[in-house]
């Protein structure tokens, strides 16, 4: 292999135990040669032997942050099922300015649940060559064929939120979504919009917006929709904390909820039923998609050996569904 990738067998050694002083571009190349000679190093138990022979399994969470209460709910999913299993959890946060994926492989990891990261090709095929298994919580990103993923029904999700104010007589709408490139925010709106679009209805492009799941950059986007006469008479967010953000524009404009402007959400956080009026929204599983990425994690490690990495990963996709509050009426 170190022939192949041009280097020494020291170098080799380093990129993969996730030494942090080999280039980028070093690394990168000994983990594309060792993907194609098909290496994996299925035995981590010399890592694992360093410890107490009872000791438990470590897992790790790789979080972008855990700011609000919608990772923690994946945290407590991942640790309640963990615990079962006698595995501990390790949180690791996936800083811009940090290399996670070498601190994976420094210590003697079962495998790893990621969820508001988007890892890259090149750092999923170093924890696989590393014999590391993966789970992704709901992908930011298109992911490898091969990668195992759980989400939720989000075309599906952004639908019935649809559907629902439809009935309530709405024909007006504002849609606000996350990141463009999500792949969730884009599924999210794209079921609102085929709902609408089978009764011959379209949301105006200037009435759609992205605030990055931001409440405040949700809240402006909001008062420019609102501010106006021909203001829409009701407004999907395709979160809870967007959700809320419209919330806060309108107190700012002396609006009404849902007297002026219904609005949905989509998580069902806490902070939902802490609004005033209570927050209509779609309902996501969250601790329990925690919960089924550890099951699903288990069962990777289990049957490690003979994976071929050209066959479809499991995906297991969990269902929403709509949670009717008092943010939500017929339009004046």
């Amino acid at each position: 292999m170190a022939a192949a990738a041009g280097v020494s067998t020291p170098t080799v050694s380093k990129v993969l135990r996730g030494a942090t002083d080999v280039s980028f571009v070093t690394r990168e190349r000994v983990v594309r040669i060792a993907q194609e000679m098909g290496y994996a190093k299925t035995k981590r138990s010399q890592a694992v032997g360093r410890l107490p022979a009872n000791a438990p399994r470590l897992v790790d969470l790789v979080v972008s942050n855990i700011g609000g209460s919608w990772p923690n709910s994946i945290l407590t999913g991942v640790e309640e099922a963990a615990a079962v299993a006698d595995c501990d959890v390790v949180l690791t946060i996936a800083r811009p300015d940090r290399d996670w994926v070498g601190r994976l492989l420094r210590r003697p990891s079962t495998g790893a649940i990621v969820v508001l990261v988007d890892p890259t090709s090149t750092q999923l095929s170093a924890l696989d060559a590393a014999g590391i298994p993966v789970v992704l919580i709901d992908p930011m990103s298109p992911a490898p064929r091969s990668a195992a993923s759980v989400g939720v029904a989000n075309w599906e999700g952004g639908r019935i939120a649809a559907e629902h104010l439809l009935s309530l007589g709405h024909k007006h709408f504002g849609l606000i979504g996350g990141v463009k490139n999500h792949l969730y925010s884009r599924a999210r709106l794209d079921g609102f919009r085929s709902a609408l679009s089978a009764m011959d209805l379209h949301v105006e492009p200037r009435l759609i917006g992205a605030a990055d799941w931001n409440r405040d950059e949700a809240r402006d986007f909001a008062v420019d929709i609102l501010d106006r006469e021909d203001r829409p008479t009701a407004i999907f967010a395709a979160s809870d904390m967007m959700a809320l953000g419209v919330y806060d524009a309108v107190r700012y404009l002396g609006l009404d909820i849902p007297g002026d402007v219904s609005v949905v959400g989509f998580d069902d956080v806490p902070e939902a039923t802490w609004a005033t009026p209570q927050l209509t929204t779609v309902r996501q599983p969250i601790q329990e998609m925690g919960a089924t990425a550890f099951r699903m994690l288990l069962r990777l490690t289990n049957q490690r050996e003979g994976i071929d990495p050209n066959t479809d990963g499991p995906r297991i996709e969990l269902a929403t569904r709509l949670i009717t509050r008092g943010s939500t009426s017929s339009p004046a």
